[in-house]
């Protein structure tokens, strides 16, 4: 399916991943780790590039990348060899992240303004795997330098396989409408497979992404939030299948109250139970019942979210009142 998940900081993670799994994409992506930090062996970022479960993605047909950033070419390479031989299918190289964070260390989207270090970057990591190698950039740092073509036909010369941009530069953050016709130009200077990215958010926000950039795939990032059918929906709707209709009710609930336990078995119960709440948020907000927010967000026990999960999804009146 020509319909890929974006990696999203703290959104991505392995639990999520395994919901849109369920339905069906593509491809999906991990969160974004440092290559230094999967050397210094950091929970935290082993827990971001977590492969537990990546071969049963695999056997649902949905292979699992992981996204890779820094500023060295070394640690690069190896977090790369280290990633390939937990299960990674694919590494991505993030040279679009606009973070401060992340591009005031030079990495990310500030490597833009370094095309021929971001090079021996790419090459580095290109000859320390065996599995395909890919690219993620924006159109460049600012208006001024939209250099995703050169770079991409660069990054393609050194052996990487498929490059995705973002429609919009770095100094744009998220700001505006993704140009997704700008990404054309990148279509036009190589021969690997390129995928548009931003602002795709259902078949029809893919269809006019796809025609406008003449890209080979789309990346859904936000999308998908409290809504992990959404690929699946829209990659059904591109093929000219029937459209699955995205869960209700019971059906519904038993979702939420699924990805609510991976969460917590991932993280562990204090913080699995914070971070869920965003995912609980995003549920809410894609089936209308955004007003009901507080509740359900501030409840401190698994067993009062799965009540107001279920009063909400299943009995709305009840649960206004």
């Amino acid at each position: 399916a020509p319909v890929i998940l974006a990696p999203m900081a703290g959104i991505t993670d392995a639990p999520t991943r395994a919901m849109v799994a369920r339905f069906g994409a593509g491809l999906v992506v991990s969160e974004m780790v440092a290559g230094e930090d999967i050397l210094r062996g950091s929970p935290e970022a082993e827990g971001r590039a977590c492969l537990k479960g990546a071969e049963a993605l695999a056997r649902l047909g949905v292979p699992t990348a992981v996204q890779i950033a820094g500023r060295e070419a070394r640690p690069m390479a190896e977090a790369a060899r280290r990633l390939e031989a937990a299960g990674a299918v694919a590494i991505d190289i993030n040279m679009g992240c606009p973070a401060k964070r992340v591009t005031s260390g030079w990495s990310g989207s500030a490597l833009m303004r370094e095309p021929d270090h971001a090079l021996r970057l790419i090459e580095a990591v290109v000859g320390a795997v065996s599995v395909p190698v890919t690219l993620k950039t924006r159109l460049g740092w600012d208006a001024g330098s939209l250099n995703a073509a050169d770079l991409a036909r660069r990054a393609e010369g050194a052996g990487v396989r498929m490059v995705t941009i973002h429609g919009r530069t770095r100094c744009q953050f998220y700001k505006g409408q993704a140009d997704w016709a700008a990404v054309l130009a990148v279509k036009q200077a190589v021969s690997v497979p390129v995928v548009v990215n931003g602002d795709i958010t259902d078949a029809a926000s893919a269809r006019q992404a796809l025609s406008q950039s003449g890209a080979d795939a789309v990346m859904v990032g936000r999308g998908a939030q409290g809504a992990p059918w959404r690929l699946a929906q829209i990659a059904a709707d591109l093929a000219g299948r029937p459209v699955p209709a995205a869960p209700v009710g019971a059906a519904l609930v038993d979702l939420i109250l699924e990805h609510h336990a991976g969460l917590l078995s991932h993280y562990g119960r204090e913080l699995g139970l914070r971070c869920a709440r965003k995912h609980l948020g995003w549920y809410l907000e894609a089936s209308g019942f955004d007003s009901r927010r507080h509740p359900l967000l501030t409840a401190a026990s698994e067993a009062e979210v799965a009540r107001l999960v279920a009063a909400t999804f299943l009995d709305p009146d009840r649960a206004a009142a």
